[in-house]
């Protein structure tokens, strides 16, 4: 798997802090260059969050046997953040011979969800 912490993830300033097959954490400090023009936190940064905890964890699972692409990202925005730090948690829901579909939540640092999302990704063979 190339490296995933360059490119948008560090423009995002996203911190993968644990990376497995199973389980995929990213954090990241909600700053203003990623607020909206009402000063929260853009949703399209919650959906790129998403997208990156399932693609590391997709492709960790699918390992030499291909790569994953994103097919889907459904993402739902639970509460407002101006600030602070955010964590995102992705989970497998299903892992089949064609497809995966991850779910991720992400939390305030009260624990309070803030976002989730689930994406589809497409396992393409490496033959």
């Amino acid at each position: 798997m190339p490296d995933p912490t360059g490119g948008f993830v560090a423009l995002l300033g996203l911190e993968i802090t644990e990376a497995g097959p199973d389980r995929v954490v990213i954090r990241w400090r909600v700053r203003p260059e990623l607020h909206q023009p009402f000063g929260i936190q853009h949703g399209g940064v919650y959906c790129s969050v998403v997208e990156t905890a399932a693609s590391v964890g997709g492709s960790l699972w699918l390992g030499d046997r291909g790569t994953v692409v994103g097919v889907s990202n459904q993402t739902d925005f639970l509460r407002a953040v101006r600030e602070g730090e955010l964590t995102a948690v992705g989970t497998p829901v299903h892992r089949g011979r064609s497809q995966q579909l991850w779910q991720v939540e992400i939390t305030d640092g009260d624990q309070r969800l803030v976002a989730r999302g689930q994406v589809r990704l497409q396992n393409l063979s490496a033959a």
